[in-house]
């Protein structure tokens, strides 16, 4: 076993500083040296700081195709002054292309994550340069050499309940009173690389959706991009590290964001995801699970979501299929530092007896 004792995590979302905040601090606590690396984009570095972890800008992030890759070339170069600096053992990223890139050229172990599957351009430029490709089992695609599949994915690295217990402020937060009821709608951007040629709701149909559900239950909208006046009023105005508090606690999500879909699935809450994009992961959690509920487009959402509301103790019977679902699946954030801790022999335990993560649940 190498004895590894810098890691560096390479983020290109807010989302990945949750995937992977708890290996960060189980391995700190270890002794091991960790730094994120990340670009200026949405909330990633208020997440950061609000988390105390270490971390160090690479650059912007840019939303036309033709800028991120004009982009790529000082991002890279920033961190490949970083990496020479701080001469990592390990570097862990969401398929990030400048960071397998770097790697590659520097001879650093690069283990890589995806759970998306309609990223072929993507796969293209960072596949080939990652040491390791690491996916849930439900994803669909063969990534090739070094592909290993683990019994989980990335939301239950940090939605696991060994990592997370909700907070029921959330609710006085939120202004709710005792017993009232409140679903949380989820309008995405359309800007990231994963949704281009992809859609989900028309401004007719959020404007019904609100319309009919504020009449049902109490209504709050988290959008990524600015909402048109007459729905200003139901924006959900909390920190952005309370969301799966609210996530959690909430009777209804429904939405255009695959990730935030999945993590109601991971804490039990009905979620509905209305999107042209297919992904694995929602996929298993309505084929198998029952926890989410999949929609191409907004055609027969509204008529669900009043179906679900319907049904008595609906949060119970999920909170239920939340049980047999993580009775199937591994703490993943546990997986993953026993798989840096014995980098690279976790790789031929994984393929010589894909079982052994099974000692994670």
């Amino acid at each position: 076993m190498v004895k590894q004792k810098k890691i560096i995590f390479d983020i290109g979302h807010p989302a990945q500083v949750h995937h992977f905040k708890n290996v960060y601090c189980d391995l700190e606590k270890k002794g091991w040296q960790c730094l994120f690396t990340a670009k200026e984009k949405e909330m990633s570095i208020y997440l950061l700081e609000k988390y105390g972890l270490k971390y160090e800008k690479i650059g912007l992030s840019k939303k036309s195709m033709v800028k991120k890759v004009m982009q790529y070339f000082p991002n890279a170069l920033l961190f490949l002054k970083i990496v020479r600096r701080y001469k990592p053992d390990l570097i862990f990223s969401r398929y990030s292309p400048h960071a397998a890139h770097i790697a590659k050229i520097l001879g650093i172990p690069h283990v890589g994550f995806t759970d998306t599957e309609n990223v072929s351009l993507l796969d293209k430029i960072t596949v080939p340069f990652v040491d390791v490709k690491l996916t849930a089992d439900s994803y669909k695609k063969e990534l090739g050499k070094n592909h290993l599949r683990y019994s989980g994915n990335i939301e239950l690295a940090y939605l696991h309940p060994n990592r997370f217990i909700p907070d029921k402020s959330i609710l006085k937060y939120l202004g709710m009173k005792k017993g009232e009821k409140y679903s949380i709608l989820r309008f995405v951007a359309w800007e990231a690389y994963h949704d281009r040629n992809q859609s989900g709701f028309k401004l007719k149909d959020k404007f019904k959706l609100v319309e009919v559900l504020s009449k049902k239950l109490k209504v709050f909208i988290s959008s990524e991009k600015e909402l048109p006046v007459e729905l200003k009023k139901y924006k959900i105005n909390i920190p952005p590290e309370k969301m799966h508090d609210a996530l959690s606690y909430a009777d209804l999500y429904i939405g255009e964001g695959a990730t935030m879909a999945s993590e109601c699935a991971m804490l039990g809450t009905p979620a509905i995801y209305v999107n042209s994009l297919e992904v694995g992961y929602c996929k298993e959690e309505e084929d198998k699970y029952k926890l989410v509920y999949n929609f191409r487009d907004s055609e027969g959402v509204l008529e669900k979501a009043l179906e679900l509301l319907k049904i008595k103790n609906l949060k119970q019977i999920h909170q239920e299929r939340r049980q047999k679902m993580l009775a199937d699946k591994i703490d993943v954030t546990a997986f993953m530092i026993w798989f840096v801790e014995n980098y690279p022999e976790s790789i031929k335990i994984m393929r010589e007896d894909p079982d052994y993560q099974l000692g994670f649940k």
